[in-house]
């Protein structure tokens, strides 16, 4: 059966994401940068109030993937938060200074999040090499899953490269990413063979806010169920 994981941005967005039928969300904020870390009341609400299969995403600020000493500490000390507080895996990702996925901290983080699961996220699709010496390298480091779009702006414009990863076996989980909607998720498992699908299924309401739809949720998850 494919696997749906709903990006929620906020409470409201991981409510929508519960009503529409989801059981497993990627939890952060400001949606409009890539995602960042949400805060600590929002990833006990999930877990606790809402009950869903949370994973946060842990990535302290905007921009590129190669992080200081002080932005390392900041995202290990949220990986340990994040499983007090019952987070069933983190999304995190780290290229060094040449682009390339940095094998060092990507295992520092996998260590460090022992008992929970690891997805290393789009930091590879900006990654300057390989894709599949990447998801080696990212598979090395005992990360569970890789978000991917498939080095494309979007999975659909990725698939060719999304199949090469699921074709490669291994480990490493293959979850597609970006513009998946409930039109296009049944075309892109057929091309890709991926057994997982990460959407926001987002609308934005009067007020110009951006949150997931329920409905949309409800259409993705029905879609893929028949697949």
């Amino acid at each position: 059966m494919i696997q749906v994981e709903i990006c929620t941005p906020s409470r409201g967005s991981a409510e929508a994401a519960k009503a529409g039928g989801a059981q497993r969300v990627e939890l952060c904020r400001d949606l409009a940068c890539g995602g960042l870390t949400p805060s600590d009341e929002d990833i006990d609400y999930c877990v606790r109030v809402l009950g869903l299969r949370t994973h946060v995403l842990v990535r302290p600020r905007p921009g590129d993937f190669c992080y200081s000493e002080a932005e390392v500490a900041e995202v290990m000390a949220t990986i340990d938060r994040c499983r007090q507080l019952g987070a069933a895996a983190v999304v995190v990702g780290f290229l060094d200074r040449a682009g390339r996925v940095d094998v060092a901290l990507t295992r520092r983080a996998v260590q460090r999040a022992e008992g929970m699961e690891v997805t290393f996220h789009r930091a590879f699709d900006e990654a300057r090499q390989d894709p599949l010496e990447a998801l080696q390298a990212i598979a090395d480091c005992g990360c569970h899953r890789l978000l991917t779009s498939g080095q494309a702006p979007t999975a659909m414009e990725g698939a060719a490269v999304i199949r090469r990863l699921v074709e490669a076996g291994g480990p490493v989980k293959i979850l597609a990413g970006s513009g998946v909607t409930p039109q296009n998720v049944r075309r892109l498992i057929e091309q890709t063979g991926v057994g997982e699908v990460h959407g926001s299924c987002k609308t934005t309401l009067p007020d110009g806010t951006v949150q997931t739809d329920a409905v949309q949720v409800r259409q993705l998850i029905d879609i893929t169920s028949q697949i």
